[in-house]
């Protein structure tokens, strides 16, 4: 991932983020440093919380990296994944229903979630959820398109 550009973002561009995160997932950041870093070779835009790529855009829309999920634990919008599924989102596959052993109810079909394993609640993926956090659990379907996954360019990048 080659860099394009990169700047400290403004005082309202941080105060958007830290609500977003706020409202949507939870979060309170305390950092001294945000930079916005766009790249060539990606649709990535990331922002740098004191030097570290914690927070994405999808489409305009702030959200922790699974870095950023996995150093600021989000207390809502998060999907739990049994073992099994364990290996299949850390590759980037979408996300299953019968993977699936729990859903926030407050998740509406659309928004971006959090993927975290059962066993410790670390965070395996970043993804858009497909159906209403009510109707996650169940036997059959895709429910959850990944987006940024443990292991992609993304979470490899490092400044």
């Amino acid at each position: 991932m080659n860099v394009k550009s990169r700047h400290h973002l403004r005082s309202d561009e941080v105060d958007a983020i830290t609500t977003a995160l706020s409202d949507n997932l939870g979060v309170e950041l305390d950092a001294d440093s945000y930079e916005k870093v766009e790249f060539d070779d990606s649709d990535w835009d990331v922002v740098l919380v004191d030097g570290d790529p914690l927070v994405l855009y999808v489409d305009d829309e702030p959200f922790l990296t699974v870095e950023g999920a996995n150093d600021y634990p989000p207390q809502k919008h998060v999907v739990t994944v049994d073992a099994g599924a364990i290996s299949f989102v850390s590759d980037g596959a979408d996300v299953m229903r019968p993977g699936i052993t729990e859903a926030d109810d407050d998740i509406a079909e659309g928004d971006l979630v959090a993927i975290a394993e059962e066993s410790h609640g670390k965070v395996l993926a970043i993804g858009r959820a497909m159906t209403d956090g009510g109707d996650m659990v169940g036997d059959s379907g895709k429910v959850v398109s990944s987006i940024h996954h443990v292991g992609d360019d993304l979470f490899e990048f490092s400044v």
